[in-house]
């Protein structure tokens, strides 16, 4: 059904070399709705959107009609937003160091006299397009200063105020993109999100939203189009739709959640233990991962627990001392290459910014960790790199298997299985990680929740910092909640619920604020 219909996407085909990343799909948005994208990692949801932005060029035969108007393939991304299409990707697209008021009106003012601009009039402006939506967020303000989801409201405001200046007409009943908006925002914040959302679609745009989150997806979306695999499966009435239904059209067959095959490490002796810690901030505390534990860290968001991996691998300075494998070291000499050969690995949360390079191969983020092992005498032996690479992409399920593919290339889900890989397979003693399955879907979780399963089953302690309390229930053992920079709840066994967790989290800072 497309009566209504502001775009239409017809056989859009995609193809990488001999990979089909899009074997013709087609959809329709309708004014005024919130139409959803999903599917798992590589299921093509991704090009999809890249395609409209003018990114890639489909193969011939593909067909996008905007307003009624067929456009010429490949679009122009300058070309789309002049037609009242506009995206907010991930990374939002802001300049951390500039204000809000730069960040908002970059474009206004490169279009007026270079010689001088009247800060008092643009901040005005800003800040009655914010209260347009009820927002109170300081113009003058660095982006770096502000909390994740108004940073993500900046993003969207500016999105959608080019849609009002687009000069094709259309005002603010153009078309918001938001790719992934959500994965660094803890639940009230996404539900803030939603409401401008839901603000924004009054006005008479539409929204197309792409994520992960089926609960989210059943909140803020009319209809919901599934991938799988470069195909589209179905295109469902979100709200008359059960969560299980979209989750097992999502997957393919029924999937349940992962559990652990484990027992918690009971009487067991401390494989890692850590005195003293601090960030210099905050008073130091202590804290013991027993061998094959899981221990997740959690609280509000800038409550401390969030720095914890970072100062034990030495990425951040702190103090302390930290015992494995029969040494003590003190943290402050801690470098991360020294964290490696005490048998410490971790993988942070900015994917490609801090954890994988990604214009480099599967094969070469593979073998890093390991690459005196895979030595010739005349250097590096590259046969032998890309075998055991094939040999690790084949047992984590990365897709595609292509171990010569740009890491970049591969879905977060992917991403994150080819590095989780890479420290696995050096059989740590500690292994770190920092919110490991932010912006990937479910099937992809389960995988990587199974892996971490045999690795604490071979005997590695684990640490998890995460504020996602679904995936502190299914994996942790014991949970630490944080609150102005030290622990101050601590969760085991029975006690641990995605319930219980958020509680703990709010009454500790409540009770903090209270003192």
């Amino acid at each position: 059904m497309t009566e209504n219909a502001v775009l239409k996407m017809n056989n859009i085909r995609m193809r990488f070399g001999s990979y089909y990343a899009l074997k013709g799909v087609s959809l329709s948005i309708r004014r005024g709705e919130v139409f959803g994208l999903l599917g798992q990692n590589g299921s093509g949801k991704s090009t999809m959107i890249k395609i409209l932005a003018g990114f890639h060029q489909p193969e011939e035969g593909s067909e996008v009609i905007l307003w009624g108007q067929t456009l010429p393939l490949p679009l122009d991304p300058m070309d789309i937003k002049k037609r009242g299409v506009a995206f907010v990707h991930q990374h939002l697209g802001l300049v951390a160091s500039l204000t809000v008021i730069e960040n908002m009106r970059v474009t206004a003012l490169r279009q007026k006299t270079p010689w001088r601009v009247n800060w008092k009039k643009e901040a005005q402006a800003v800040s009655a397009l914010f209260a347009e939506f009820g927002l109170d967020i300081d113009p003058f303000a660095t982006v770096a200063s502000l909390p994740p989801v108004e940073r993500a409201f900046v993003a969207i405001i500016r999105a959608f105020e080019d849609l009002r200046a687009s000069d094709a007409g259309y005002g603010g009943e153009g078309i918001l993109v938001l790719d992934e908006p959500t994965p660094f925002l803890p639940a009230e914040d996404v539900q803030r999100l939603f409401t401008l959302i839901r603000s924004i679609v009054k006005t008479g745009a539409s929204v197309v939203i792409v994520t992960h989150d089926i609960d989210e997806v059943r909140d803020i979306t009319d209809r919901v189009a599934i991938l799988r695999d470069g195909e589209l499966v179905d295109i469902l009435d979100t709200r008359n739709t059960e969560r299980q239904s979209i989750l097992d059209t999502i997957v393919g067959t029924r999937i349940d959640h992962f559990e652990k095959s484990r027992l918690p490490a009971q009487g067991i002796p401390a494989a890692v233990a850590v005195k003293g810690l601090s960030d210099g901030k905050a008073p130091g505390f202590d804290f013991a991962i027993r061998e094959g534990e899981t221990l997740g860290l959690t609280g509000l968001i800038g409550s401390g627990f969030a720095q914890v991996p970072y100062l034990l691998y030495g990425a951040m300075r702190g103090t302390g001392t930290i015992t494995i494998g029969g040494m003590t070291v003190d943290l402050s000499l801690v470098s991360p290459l020294m964290a490696q050969k005490l048998g410490i690995a971790f993988l942070p949360g900015d994917r490609l910014g801090a954890a994988g390079i990604g214009s480099l191969s599967v094969t070469d983020n593979m073998t890093l960790p390991v690459l005196d092992q895979l030595l010739k005498p005349t250097g590096l032996d590259r046969r032998l790199m890309i075998k055991e690479a094939d040999r690790l992409v084949r047992s984590y399920d990365v897709r595609p298997q292509n171990p010569q593919l740009p890491l970049g290339s591969l879905s977060g889900g992917n991403q994150q299985k080819v590095l989780l890989a890479k420290w696995l397979q050096t059989n740590p003693k500690l292994l770190m990680l920092d919110e490991p399955t932010q912006g990937v879907d479910f099937g992809a979780r389960q995988q990587i929740f199974k892996a971490l399963d045999r690795a604490a089953s071979d005997g590695t302690a684990i640490l998890c910092a995460s504020t996602d309390n679904e995936q502190l229930e299914q994996i942790c053992d014991r949970i630490i909640v944080f609150s102005r920079g030290r622990p101050v709840i601590e969760l085991t066994g029975s006690e641990i619920s995605r319930k219980s967790i958020t509680e703990a989290c709010f009454h500790s800072h409540q009770a903090e604020a209270a003192e």
